[in-house]
C-alpha cells in the first residue's frame, strides 16, 4: 500500500469512528484528522468535504459487512445470525446508517437501489428453488431480513445488546432470531 493509500485508509477509518459517535453533523475535521495522523488540507484534497468523506465511511463500511455476511438466500435464518453477529462485533455499520437516515437520506433506499437488485435476485432464485417461501417480494423479503437482524443492534428502541452481554443472552437471540425469520420466510407447506 502506498503512502496515499494508507492515509485514505486511516482517515477512513478514523472518519468511522468519528461519524458514528458524533454522526455527520457532530463530527469534527480536526479530530478525524488528528486521529488519521493526516493533515486537514490532505484530508479535503482526497475527500472535497466532511460529507463527501462521511459517504465514503459508510460505503467502505457496508463494503465491509457485505464482504464478512454475504447473502445467503438458500439460508435466510443463518444470513439473519451472521448480521446479527456482524453489528456485534462492529456496531458501527448501524450508528453511521442510522446517522445517514437522520442527517443525509431521510425517505427512500438508504444505499443505491441498483444495489439492491442482485439481492433480490438472488432472494427470487431462492423462491423459484422453493427455498423461501414466494408469495413475498424478494425486495421487501431482504429488508425485512435484515431488520430483523437488527432487532437487538444500536439502532433498536427497545434493547441494544453489546459484545458484553452475556453469552447466553447471545445464543437465545440468535435462536430467536433463526426461528423467526425461518418461520416468516420458508414456503408454506
Amino acid at each position: 500500500m502506498n503512502k496515499a493509500d494508507a492515509s485514505r485508509r486511516r482517515l477512513l477509518d478514523a472518519g468511522a469512528v468519528e461519524f458514528a459517535a458524533h454522526g455527520v453533523a457532530g463530527a469534527r475535521v480536526d479530530r478525524i484528522s488528528a486521529d488519521a495522523r493526516v493533515s486537514k488540507a490532505q484530508l479535503y484534497a482526497y475527500y472535497g468535504s466532511k460529507e463527501a468523506l462521511f459517504d465514503a465511511v459508510l460505503s467502505d463500511r457496508v463494503s465491509v459487512i457485505l464482504g464478512e455476511v454475504p447473502l445467503t438466500p438458500e439460508d435466510l435464518p443463518g444470513y439473519a445470525v451472521r448480521l446479527y453477529d456482524a453489528y456485534l462485533a462492529d456496531p458501527r455499520m448501524v450508528r453511521l446508517a442510522t446517522w445517514a437516515r437522520l442527517e443525509r437520506t431521510p425517505v427512500g433506499h438508504l444505499f443505491s437501489a441498483a444495489d439492491e437488485v442482485p439481492k433480490a435476485e438472488a432472494i427470487a432464485g431462492a423462491q423459484r428453488d422453493g427455498l423461501v417461501d414466494d408469495a413475498l417480494p424478494p425486495a421487501d423479503v431482504h429488508s425485512m431480513v435484515v431488520s430483523l437482524a437488527m432487532t437487538w443492534s444500536p439502532a433498536s428502541i427497545t434493547y441494544a445488546a453489546t459484545a458484553d452481554d452475556p453469552g447466553a443472552d447471545h445464543d437465545r437471540r440468535r435462536a430467536s432470531l433463526a426461528e423467526v425469520v425461518r418461520r416468516a420466510f420458508s414456503p408454506p407447506i
